[in-house]
This record gives structure tokens, sequence and C-alpha cells, in this order.
């Protein structure tokens, strides 16, 4: 009962996730890099920052456990960086991909990487049973088949029809751009491995992995503020800030799409706290919260009419990737 309610907690967090972009459409005049940066604020350092409070006992103060572990914070945070980078692109595989495709390839690279990289970065391989191995194994085949129906869409759409859903759409240049996207987002789960010990004594374990959650995206931030800045300052929109009259609708949804993002991670921590019993699925549930993000943000395409004007082939062959996707996320615990 337990290893359904972590993965229901998992999963909760994963369809979070993948709403996330969907106040980001709610925010008015402000450039991309402006809007990014700001909701980065809130789901890069605010939100992280109050989940990680949430391990600390009574009595101690967070910058014991960093300053406790100086290695494993700096490694940490060091992955966080390099995610940063994925994190970028990201953004760009959704602006020429749209949210169902663009999140189904990066998410997916970044579901098998992240998974495989982890073990061997961290010196655990032994972690890496074969169980494990072919649950990445089958999601992979599953994002390949989405990576399938996209090209699909691509060829029997014309670029009207392309452009009324996902206005720069850009098949190839998004396939590039969500594959690094993927690579480098990986890092998120190294990250973490190396934070395993950031973490007190008696924390209870739903909460263990929030001060090194924290610390990997307190390193993403540094990298897309930096980014942020530096389009401020080539594109001139440094005026954006200025706008106080939308304050109030863009810091809302800028907010709200922050704390619909790090909702992945948060849910991510308190249902490992619920696998304690099978460490296949704790090794596991990387790939499992990026097989769910693929799959609800197909939802969410479907919903935005990414998916609309495509023939019945392209459909039935994006929901049986969809489909392997959620078998996927069961098989290992089948098989172990």
């Amino acid at each position: 009962m337990e290893i359904i309610i972590g993965l229901l907690i998992i999963a909760i967090g994963a369809f979070c996730q993948s709403s996330c972009y969907v106040p980001i459409n709610k925010i008015k005049s402000w450039s991309w890099e402006s809007y990014w940066m700001v909701q980065g604020i809130f789901a890069w350092l605010v939100f992280p920052f109050l989940g990680a409070l949430l391990a600390v006992p009574e009595g101690h103060h967070l910058l014991e456990v960093y300053m406790t572990h100086p290695s494993e914070t700096l490694w940490s945070m060091f992955f966080g960086i390099l995610w940063g980078i994925g994190g970028l692109t990201f953004g760009l595989s959704m602006r020429y991909l749209g949210v169902a495709l663009g999140q189904s390839i990066a998410l997916g690279t970044c579901a098998g990487l992240g998974t495989i990289l982890t073990p061997i970065f961290t010196g655990k391989t032994d972690d890496l049973t074969m169980p494990v191995i072919v649950g990445v194994v089958v999601t992979l085949i599953g994002i390949a088949i989405i990576g399938v129906a996209g090209s699909l869409k691509s060829a029997s759409l014309s670029e009207e029809k392309k452009k009324e859903s996902v206005k720069d759409f850009n098949f190839s240049k998004g396939l590039l751009v969500a594959l690094l996207a993927g690579f480098m987002s990986a890092c998120f789960s190294i990250g973490l491995g190396f934070g395993e010990n950031l973490c007190f004594e008696g924390t209870a374990g739903i909460y263990k992995t929030l001060p090194a959650t924290f610390m990997v995206t307190f390193g993403g931030f540094i990298t897309n503020v930096i980014y942020c800045f530096y389009q401020n300052s080539k594109n001139k929109t440094w005026g954006d800030y200025g706008k106080t009259s939308l304050y109030a609708n863009n810091i809302l949804f800028c907010a709200l799409a922050g704390v619909l993002w790090y909702s992945q991670f948060f849910g991510l921590s308190l249902g490992k706290g619920f696998l304690a019993s099978s460490p296949v699925l704790l090794t596991f549930s990387w790939c499992i919260l990026m097989s769910l993000n693929v799959t609800f943000s197909n939802v969410w395409g479907i919903i935005l009419k990414e998916w609309k004007g495509c023939t019945q082939k392209t459909i039935i062959v994006l929901i049986v990737g969809l489909g392997i996707l959620i078998i996927s996320s069961f098989l290992p615990q089948v098989l172990k």
C-alpha cells in the first residue's frame, strides 16, 4: 500500500509540473527573459528554500547541513549549474515544439540519462539492476514512439496549421534543442545523488532530499539569472521590470508557475519516503517522475489543441507511446 501511495504522490507532482506552462500563458507584455527570470525566483529559490526548511529539526538551522558536508554541497550546486543550461534549452524546446512534444523528447532523454548516470557518477553502480535498466529501455522506446508521432505531425500539417497551436514550430531545430535540454537536465538527478547526505539524522524520510534539491535549484538559478540578464541587455528589455501596473497579474502567474514546477521535486521527495521498501523503485523513481511528466504534458498538449488537425495514424502512434510510458513506470517493480 505504501508503494502505491508513493507512486500516487509522485504522479501528483508530475501533473503539477506539466501544468506549470499554463499560467505562463497568462503573463502580459513581458519578454521571455523577463518572465523566465521572475518565475525562476519562485521556482528555484523561494519554494525550494521553504521546502528545505521542512527537513530541519527543531533547534537546528539549514546552514548546518551544508557546512557539515561542504564537498557534497558544492557538487550538488555544480551539477545544478549544468542543469540550469538544460532548463534554458528546455524552455526553448517548448517554444519550437510545444508543451506536449517538447516536454516528451526533453524529459524522456532526461529520464533515461538521469537514472543511468546518477549511480555511475556517485559510484553506486550496484543500483543499476536489470529491472531498472529494462525500465529505462522501455521508457526510451515510449519516448521514441512519441517522437515518431511528432515527426508525423510535422509532415502532415501545413505551416499555417502548425503555427496555430505553436507559433514558432520548427521540428528539426526543436528536436536538437530538446535532446540537449534532456542531456543537461539529467544533471539534476546527478546533483541529487551527490547531495544524498545533505540531511539531518532526525529528518523524516519524506523530507530528506529537500536540502539537496535546494542546492541543485540554486545552482540552476545562477545559470539562468546570468543568461536572462544578458538577454535583457541584448534585447533592451530591462523596462519590463519597470511596468509596475503589470506586477499584480504577472507576479501572481509567475509564482503559480514556480510552485507548480517545484511540486515535482517536492512530490519526488515525499514519494520516495514511501518507496523505502523497494530499492528498485527508489533507483527508478527519477525515471518514473520524468515519464509521468511526459504523459501529463501530452494531456495538456491535447487540451491546448497542439495535436489538432493531425491524422488518426498520428494520434494512434501518440497513444501507443504514452501507454508504453505508463507501463514503464511500474515495470521494474514487476520484474524485480
